[in-house]
């Protein structure tokens, strides 16, 4: 192995015992795969497979907490003990090749298409349609939620914990990013709310640190201290009004006081700077990595292809690195660097390769026909 590239395979411990055999993680993406109940395929449980033996730690697509959070096409579900021994073979296909298992756990809120929610029920902090990025492409108006559903949402995150610590998973991603429910409760862009859950950026936070603490109530109660608990955010958001970076670096106060094993921050590129909200120029993930101060773990993603773009997010100081559409082109990522083949890496997707890649045909289908999402050979 190069030397320059040894610190990517340090072991990396989390304070409650659990140790990584690498720095790497994969990052969790969406693959619309998954029956219509909601349960896990063979085609997904053989995808994770392909990547769990070269990571030390495996972020899974995100799972549903409620019916009607189900963002996606083809999205599995952890809303019903039902999905337990479907949950049980995602864990296993995972742990079995070697990494730790972590189940995301979401809501899609305003993002949600209306046909796959019961009764087109779409539903957020306020009743205020997203500007961009919906699915659907006409976003339809949201109703806001009452407190009593706010309140029921909290649990289901909790419940949905309990059957991650059943079905065998190493640990859960509250996922607090990329505009679904949880950040639509930080934004003021989605959020208008005037009693508890809004106004103020403290009131914004809310919600979200509820679901915190009753899935960290929920791991007392059912697992263990090896279990991991982390939350993913998104540092802005480009709407007026929207998150800046000063509110997200709030955010990452009251998280960093939470207890939380990790912090995972959701970038398109690692080097990408702030558009608004701080005096700084330096990239987003050096100015949260500052703030965090060491008190909790950050992992890193964003465009990372090469152990080079690897070694160079490392330098922040992020003791974690996240890849995702890296991992779909070249399952063999980490292997090929441990062994010295890292001029052998792929970083464009063989459109040829879906078989050798291991990757579902409905994910598959979603990466050919988007342009630009990948990088793909000529």
């Amino acid at each position: 192995m190069n030397s320059n590239y040894q610190p990517l395979f340090q072991p990396f411990e989390f304070k409650n015992g659990i140790q990584l055999k690498n720095r790497v993680v994969m990052a969790p993406m969406t693959n619309f795969s998954s029956n219509d109940d909601g349960t896990v395929t063979k085609a997904e449980t053989a995808y994770y497979s392909r990547r769990a033996s070269g990571a030390g730690m495996v972020i899974t697509a995100c799972a549903y907490v409620t019916p009607s959070g189900k963002g996606f096409p083809g999205e599995f579900g952890s809303d019903t003990d039902e999905m337990i021994p479907s949950l049980r073979k995602l864990a296993s296909a995972i742990k079995d090749n070697g990494a730790k298992a972590i189940l995301q756990i979401f809501h899609g809120g305003r993002m949600v298409p209306a046909e796959l929610v019961p009764n087109g029920d779409v539903v957020s902090a306020s009743a205020v349609a997203a500007e961009q990025g919906h699915p659907s492409g006409d976003a339809p108006v949201p109703r806001a939620l009452t407190i009593e559903e706010i309140n029921r949402i909290i649990k289901d995150f909790g419940e949905s914990a309990r059957r991650a610590i059943e079905a065998g998973f190493d640990g859960v991603e509250i996922h607090g990013a990329n505009t679904y429910l949880i950040q639509q409760f930080v934004s003021p862009h989605s959020n208008r709310r005037e009693d508890e859950f809004g106004g103020s950026i403290e009131k914004r936070l809310a919600f979200p640190l509820a679901i915190v603490d009753e899935v960290k109530k929920t791991v007392d109660q059912y697992g263990t201290k090896e279990f991991l608990v982390g939350y993913r955010f998104s540092p802005e958001e480009p709407e007026t009004p929207g998150i800046t970076m000063e509110d997200t670096l709030a955010l990452v106060d009251a998280l960093t006081e939470k207890d939380l094993d990790y912090l995972h921050i959701s970038l398109m590129q690692y080097w990408s700077t702030p558009r608004r909200g701080i005096d700084d120029t330096r990239s987003r993930l050096e100015i949260i990595q500052e703030r965090v101060d060491g008190k909790v773990p950050l992992i890193g993603v964003g465009s990372i292809y090469t152990p080079d773009d690897a070694m160079k997010a490392m330098s922040t100081g992020v003791p974690l690195i996240a890849l995702g559409r890296e991992l779909i082109i070249d399952p063999d990522w980490v292997q090929k660097i441990a062994e010295g083949r890292e001029n052998e890496i792929e970083t464009k997707l063989d459109k040829n390769a879906q078989s050798r890649l291991v990757v579902p045909d409905p994910l598959w289908q979603a990466i050919i026909h988007t342009p630009g999402w990948f990088p793909v050979k000529d």
